[in-house]
């Protein structure tokens, strides 16, 4: 069975993802989607890059890189970031910045959070490949942050909405009769919410 290389890309784009700009000391820079957090203990995170960018050869040469969590009025650093052929110097003029304590590679001033690791692991993928970074420093948000994060989903860069709270009753136990049902002992207190079916295991 041959596989539609559009339809696994729409199939691949309802996965919704944030936005990251990662970065090297050397000045370079890329924005990424595929981007995930991996271990807790060590604190491991990965990103791909794709083997024909030349951020690809730029990053692993460097050994070290910084990721920061765009937010929701960043969409024009992201595009200008992804833009093919754009000149290698100066891929961050216009945007503020300054250089991480742990590797020197740029932190983006607008970021919602920052991360700054080291390579610990390259793994092949294809057309891509996996970086492994083991996260040495740490520019944490606000417990109460005023902005979202930047998204893209379907193609497009996306923002998040906020859905309207919706109130939860609790369960509260009721009588039933029925003498319709075999087996039914009249009296028997059910719960007004949904219940496990006959036979489901608990």
């Amino acid at each position: 069975m041959s596989l539609d290389d559009a339809s696994f890309r729409r199939a691949a784009g309802q996965f919704a993802s944030g936005i990251v700009v990662v970065t090297t000391r050397g000045g370079h820079a890329m924005t990424v989607s595929a981007f995930t957090s991996v271990s807790l203990d060590p604190p491991l995170v990965l990103f791909c890059a794709e083997k024909i960018a030349r951020f690809h050869d730029a990053v692993l040469a460097e050994g070290s890189w910084a990721v920061s969590i765009l937010a929701e009025d960043d969409e024009k650093t992201a595009r200008w970031l992804a833009t093919r052929g754009r000149p290698l110097d100066g891929q961050l003029e216009g945007v503020a910045y300054h250089p991480g304590p742990a590797t020197g590679a740029p932190l983006l001033d607008d970021a919602l959070a920052a991360l700054e690791c080291r390579t610990t692991a390259v793994h092949d993928a294809g057309d891509h490949s996996i970086v492994v970074g083991e996260v040495e420093a740490v520019t944490a948000p606000p417990e109460t942050a005023d902005r979202g994060p930047l998204l893209h989903y379907s193609g497009a860069y996306r923002r998040l909405r906020s859905l309207p709270r919706t109130v939860t009753g609790a369960l509260t136990p009721v009588t039933v009769r029925d003498h319709a049902r075999p087996g039914f002992s009249a009296g028997r207190p059910l719960r007004s919410g949904p219940g496990p079916s006959p036979g489901r295991p608990r």
